[in-house]
């Protein structure tokens, strides 16, 4: 009986002992609207999204808002995975520093987690819900502004410091969740010193400044195996051209492009680099209004091979064109690199960066996603953000889910068309008179004035067929 007593006595010492081991051994945890409990947040390891389950394909018929309904990531789509069609990516900057302030109003937004500090400590638990969320969300990659995942310093020495510190839980953070950074950028229109521009400002301190911020923030998505490298010129353009010399600060941005692209060779930086077109705001004109402006401008500064483009779907509506248009210019120009799924409002007469919901836009964007052979090692990033009345944190989940679902539907739709065929058909059937001896020979340039102006004598007045647009809108209609 002293034996079992004494039995019993010791298995209980070493089941509180297994216990207490197991207590200590735990990772810290707590929820993230409680993180004063937790301490520094350096170390923390809280849950973040506690009622947000791992957003789950469920088919069209689902009613569950938190799951996808036309995105199965693993699904194939003319021999190859919706996922790496899409490659799809979380824009860090509107989903964890978006605040909904605009111009006419304060921030609205006030996140569980956030302290109302832009100190390190807040930027690392900023890190941690970043790669949370993208692993719910069951997305690959990830983007940044150098700025905005980690707080500016009083210098440049300071300020790298801060964001080397920050990477380096960046990286072990999605080296564990087998994450990859799709672009990285600097964040060059700000700060006061950007006021005249980055790379074309009228200061020669400011030039360099921003050399060096790009140098190291190239570094910093290099380190993190990052893609590509985006190159957007937020106030590379003028105000008014009474006191701008245009042609001086348009050779400047060229030369700062080309050492750019000379120092990622020369880091071993194998990711593409990306130029992002927009026409105007925050300047007037800005200088890389469009695609076909900004393939000229490579081609006359013999950067044509260096450089793709990345399209912002609401940066083409702004520059007068359709999202479909700059992404066949950039794609027949051979420099379709990345695109930023977002759209504007056509009552609003700025870049609003609303999600992309809508499925015709979608199904056209994927005929050129398709077309181009697909947009690896680009991606699509979600540039958009949460209106600025949408304050939940399962808002930020929902809107992803939209703007993906709608990239799927249109993947979908647009692999009907092909397989259809009839829209390619009528297409070609409109140009068929070039199919001809004649035609050949116009577009192989060996066609003179002489030539054609005797075969008009020979053929009399042209016989001029209907486009067609009615059917070929049928057609595209039929498969929404």
């Amino acid at each position: 009986m002293v034996k079992m007593k004494l039995g019993k006595t010791l298995l209980l010492l070493l089941s509180l002992q297994v216990f207490c081991y197991a207590v200590i051994g735990a990772p810290q945890t707590c929820p993230a609207n409680d993180v004063d409990k937790c301490g520094d947040s350096d170390g923390w390891e809280g849950d973040f999204f506690p009622d947000i389950p791992k957003i789950k394909y469920e088919g069209p018929s689902s009613k569950n808002p938190l799951s996808f309904k036309w995105y199965n990531a693993e699904e194939e789509v003319l021999g190859k995975k919706m996922k790496d069609w899409l490659r799809f990516s979380v824009a860090f900057w509107h989903t964890f520093r978006g605040t909904g302030v605009d111009p006419f109003g304060a921030p609205t937004k006030y996140w569980p987690w956030e302290d109302g500090t832009n100190s390190l400590s807040m930027a690392k638990r900023r890190m941690r819900a970043n790669f949370e969320f993208i692993s719910k969300l069951g997305v690959d990659f990830w983007c940044f502004h150098d700025r905005d995942i980690a707080p500016d310093g009083k210098t440049l020495e300071e300020s790298n410091a801060n964001l080397d510190e920050v990477v380096a839980l960046a990286k072990e953070l999605q080296t564990k969740a087998k994450k990859r950074v799709l672009w990285g950028t600097a964040q060059l229109f700000v700060h006061p010193r950007y006021m005249h521009g980055a790379a074309t400002s009228s200061e020669l301190e400011v030039y360099a400044y921003a050399a060096a911020q790009v140098k190291k923030a190239m570094e910093v998505t290099h380190y993190l195996g990052g893609e590509n490298y985006v190159f957007w010129g937020g106030r590379e353009g003028y105000q008014t051209l009474l006191n701008t010399d245009m042609k001086r600060e348009i050779n400047h941005l060229a030369r700062f492009l080309e050492a750019a692209a000379a120092y990622k060779k020369k880091i071993g930086f194998n990711g593409t680099l990306l130029i992002e077109p927009k026409p105007q705001e925050p300047t007037k004109h800005q200088y890389d209004w469009d695609a076909a402006t900004s393939a000229n401008f490579l081609r006359k500064y013999g950067l044509i091979g260096e450089f793709k483009l990345n399209i912002e779907c609401n940066h083409a509506t702004l520059s007068g064109h359709s999202c479909h248009h700059e992404l066949e210019t950039a794609r027949i120009n051979g420099l379709l690199g990345n695109i930023d799924a977002n759209t504007g409002d056509p009552q609003v007469g700025w870049d609003t960066d609303q999600f992309l919901v809508d499925i015709q836009e979608a199904t056209l964007i994927m005929l050129s996603v398709i077309r181009n052979g697909g947009l690896a090692p680009g991606g699509f990033n979600f540039d958009a953000k949460l209106r600025r009345e949408s304050t939940d944190v399962e808002d930020l989940f929902i809107a992803h889910i939209s703007g993906m679902d709608a990239m799927a539907r249109g993947l979908r739709n647009a692999a009907k068309l092909i397989e259809d065929g009839s829209l390619a058909a009528l297409v070609r059937k409109r140009y068929q008179s070039f199919d001809s001896e004649i035609g050949a020979q116009i577009e192989a340039g060996k066609a003179d004035f002489e030539m054609l102006e005797k075969k008009v004598k020979e053929w009399g007045e042209p016989k001029v067929a209907s486009a067609k647009q009615e059917l070929a809108e049928m057609i595209f209609q039929s498969a929404m």
